[in-house]
């Protein structure tokens, strides 16, 4: 365990590591300040003293610093139309949201009215998140729309909505294991918004 005094490199991320893999193996109940700083192997005080607002603080952070991940990888795929396929693009950015603070820890800050409150302040305040990766999924499928590669009457912006929308319904709503998986759902959902991958029809 690190000991009282000694700074700890890149605390905010080794404390964010920490509580995805507590909430993982516990769930969303299991998640308190000390069974993060437990699981970092670090001193009791290391969150508070990076997170004065205490567990509150702490969790819309992790969220907003993962959701801000996402929106970064989400910025980068207007350049990759034209390569791989629509759907595995797609794909890679809706994992990666469902990954960016997964349905536990989207739980975990709905069920601390605390949390969720910073959190809908920051996304009011401009901080990237779910309308940040929209907005890149439609100039992603523009691009992909002047190459042809997706159908000239394809609707950026409705697809963008549809597909982020799903991803933020599925993150709010999946919470346990005997949910269907997120991800199969998606993998179902893209084709059909972008006219890929049609099943024929039974003769």
């Amino acid at each position: 365990m690190s000991p009282r005094g000694v700074a700890v490199p890149d605390a905010r991320e080794r404390l964010f590591a920490a509580a995805e893999r507590v909430v993982t193996q516990g769930g969303p109940g299991a998640l308190t300040s000390r069974a993060v700083t437990d699981e970092a192997d670090c001193s009791k005080g290391l969150l508070h003293a990076h997170f004065p607002g205490g567990l509150d603080e702490f969790v819309a952070e992790l969220v907003l610093d993962r959701f801000a991940r996402t929106a970064a990888l989400a910025a980068e795929l207007p350049a990759r139309a034209g390569q791989d396929t629509v759907t595995a693009n797609l794909t890679a950015v809706a994992s990666a949201l469902l990954d960016s603070a997964g349905p536990a820890l989207a739980a975990v800050a709905l069920t601390r009215p605390g949390a969720a409150l910073r959190f809908r302040d920051a996304m009011a305040a401009g901080a990237p998140g779910f309308a940040a990766v929209q907005e890149s999924v439609a100039a992603y499928l523009r691009a992909e729309r002047r190459a042809g590669r997706v159908a000239g009457e394809l609707d950026p912006e409705a697809v963008a909505l549809a597909l982020v929308g799903t991803v933020h319904h599925l993150l709010m709503t999946t919470w346990s294991s005997a949910d269907p998986d997120p991800r199969e759902q998606i993998g179902r959902l893209i084709p059909a918004l972008t006219g890929s991958g049609r099943p024929r029809a039974e003769s």
